[in-house]
């Protein structure tokens, strides 16, 4: 097992890399010149190529790109353009509200998933079980910017009973957790209700009842715990996916979280913002997945990462 978490960590690496490189070049293709945003379209000439020359712009891409390599190597995001800040501190300031947002989508989906997914197993073919497969259904199909502006139009403008916007208690989180949630939420359902009527026919499973288990034993002991590999797995992969995702929900919402400070960066071609924003969420989203390759030995103690 060692041997495999060396490995492992050593392949984050040229992973990183990989996204970095990608983000960086990307980043400089898009069409618009930070300098006209920052000064403006009207702006001397003179003043436009003093301000590209004193914020490196005037440099080949490829010197550009060596130097944010050797300063990211020593922990260094650089400043933002638009703000004149460090890119750390501007997104340190940032990144609680995006986990605390995802966090509670996560822990949105888990609830409702589980008890949908674990109803429709045990009621296989009833109204609850078809139930929870149009759930999946219309859970997939409904995308982030479709609901978001929906349920702040019924929950927040019609009913008064939810905050429209911002970061503040308990009831700010409600409707962005749950647009960022649903998702996930429907994915779990559908792999966690095939996963359990999987095992349900496993010769274990009918030896445990055999044995004199109660239901309840057989189902959290048994049946839950070897079903949940499959789900562990599609968590951390969506895990990815809501900070992806929370671009589009932290707009709507105006949530002060990675997300939304990504889009105002990339609307404001402020690329070492940009490129912090996108280091930090492919850092999240690496480290997820090998954590989950950690939790898959706690799950079940019979995989082994022996060569």
């Amino acid at each position: 097992m060692k041997r495999y978490f060396i490995h492992r960590l050593l392949l984050l690496l040229p992973t990183l890399l990989g996204a970095i490189t990608l983000v960086f070049v990307l980043i400089h293709l898009i069409p618009g010149d930070p300098v006209d945003v920052m000064l403006g379209e009207t702006a001397g000439a003179a003043d436009k190529a003093e301000l590209r020359r004193s914020l490196g712009f005037d440099q080949p891409l490829a010197t550009q790109y060596r130097s944010f390599l050797v300063n990211l190597a020593f922990g260094n995001l650089g400043r933002s353009l638009y703000e004149q800040t460090s890119v750390a501190t501007i997104i340190s300031a940032r990144l609680p509200a995006t986990m605390q947002l995802a966090l509670c989508a996560m822990l949105m989906a888990v609830l409702i998933s589980f008890l949908l997914a674990t109803m429709a197993a045990k009621r296989r073919g009833g109204w609850i079980d078809r139930s929870a497969l149009v759930f999946s259904l219309l859970g997939l199909s409904l995308p982030n910017f479709w609901l978001g502006p929906l349920l702040m139009i019924l929950f927040s403008i019609q009913l008064g009973w939810l905050p429209v916007s911002g970061r503040g208690g308990l009831s700010h989180v409600v409707l962005p957790a749950f647009t960022l949630g649903l998702g996930m939420a429907a994915i779990l359902t559908r792999i966690l209700r095939a996963s359990l009527l999987h095992v349900s026919r496993e010769d274990y499973v009918q030896t445990a009842r055999a044995k004199g288990l109660s239901e309840r034993q057989v189902w959290l002991k048994h049946m839950l715990r070897n079903a949940l590999l499959s789900v562990i797995t599609i968590m951390s992969l969506q895990f990815g996916s809501l900070l992806a995702g929370s671009l589009i929900t932290e707009t709507i919402f105006s949530w002060p979280g990675i997300g939304r400070l990504t889009v105002q960066a990339i609307q404001t071609r402020d690329y070492p913002l940009v490129q912090g924003c996108i280091l930090v969420i492919a850092a999240s989203y690496v480290l997820i997945n090998f954590l989950t390759d950690i939790l898959y030995k706690i799950v079940d103690p019979r995989i082994t990462y022996a060569k």
